[in-house]
């Protein structure tokens, strides 16, 4: 679609596993990623979230082209990242930006501010000319004192050292942004601060976010789209709206039954999963999420559900308090049913 500007086609990326020093072979494989497909249009935040060790960031590392796929593509304005030549990838870059989960590693201690800022106009050759000016000005639209350019990382607070990563980020005006949770190691009320920041330059300067989390909360107050990620597949994915008020797949009404809510008269019965996460090294046959689903029958077990949007019944209380019957892509056989806990 020509409102599109990236386009994820059947991403899978698996690491190999081997044994032996000398003579190694390969023993298995690690499915970090494992067929996954959506599209980023422009100006508009998608959120990803998922329990740890989904592969949310080895997802992020494909889109930066940091990792190459074991198959799929990536597609920026219809271009095959991983076909472009190193010059061409070059200047990809130059359009699409991350922005790192942990600010307090993700600099460097040697180098100034100025320096931290600046260096993506070193990298890509842009002239030195007025280059202190304009890491002057990104400082202050991040919100940071412009005069603070001959200081380190270790004189700045957590929230301060992500808006430096943000500003690193604007530098040369990119058209995208992937964020690998970039306030998961924030305080609270500094998580909102820095959320506040993103929406803000994405009305400024028109940026399209993949915007990676593990908690559906964070992610609500700035995505226009939200995918759910379970050992390396996405299982759910629509509008907010659609996953907060109408989650159908199992996983994402757990994870939703779990989030805070300021009125307790209107929380339902938390889902509390069993079990834990099936090893992405040996997945479970059929769907990956059954051994810990209590909607789970024989069916769940021999067939892979497809993320695909499935006829509603009409509107039904699922356990939590979610509803079913919104229409969008769910990887579920039973994502139109209420089906009991008791009948696990």
């Amino acid at each position: 679609m020509a409102d599109e500007i990236l386009q994820v086609e059947n991403l899978v990326k698996h690491f190999p596993l081997t044994q032996g020093v000398v003579l190694k072979r390969q023993v298995g494989q690690v499915k970090a990623v494992d067929g996954v497909s959506f599209a980023l249009r422009k100006g508009e935040t998608l959120g990803l979230v998922g329990e740890s060790g989904c592969g949310k960031s080895t997802l992020a590392k494909l889109l930066m082209a940091l990792e190459r796929p074991t198959s799929g593509a990536v597609r920026f304005e219809d271009r095959d990242v991983f076909a472009l030549s190193k010059a061409e990838l070059r200047r990809l870059r130059r359009r699409v930006q991350m922005v790192l989960q942990d600010p307090y590693t993700s600099l460097n201690p040697r180098m100034t501010v100025g320096d931290i800022v600046g260096e993506p106009f070193a990298i890509h050759g842009d002239p030195e000319g007025g280059r202190r000016r304009r890491v002057q000005e990104l400082l202050e639209i991040v919100g940071l004192d412009p005069d603070h350019v001959n200081r380190y990382p270790h004189q700045f607070s957590g929230g301060q050292r992500q808006r430096i990563g943000i500003a690193r980020a604007l530098a040369l005006r990119p058209d995208v942004i992937i964020c690998d949770e970039p306030v998961s190691a924030l305080d609270v009320s500094v998580q909102a601060q820095v959320m506040n920041l993103l929406a803000e330059l994405q009305k400024e300067f028109g940026l399209s976010y993949v915007f990676i989390a593990h908690d559906l909360a964070v992610v609500r107050h700035i995505s226009d789209r939200v995918a759910v990620m379970y050992l390396g597949k996405i299982v759910e994915i629509g509008d907010e709206e659609q996953i907060y008020d109408h989650p159908t797949h199992p996983y994402t009404q757990a994870l939703l039954s779990a989030v805070p809510v300021p009125d307790p008269t209107r929380r339902g019965t938390p889902i509390v999963l069993e079990g834990d996460v099936p090893s992405p090294t040996n997945p479970p046959s059929g769907c990956r999420f059954r051994t810990r689903c209590w909607k789970a029958q024989d069916v769940c077990a021999t067939e892979e559900p497809l993320l695909e949007i499935r006829a509603a019944r009409g509107p039904e209380e699922a356990p939590g308090g979610a509803t079913t019957g919104s229409l969008h892509p769910s990887a579920c056989h039973f994502a139109d049913e209420k089906i009991s806990r008791e009948r696990s």
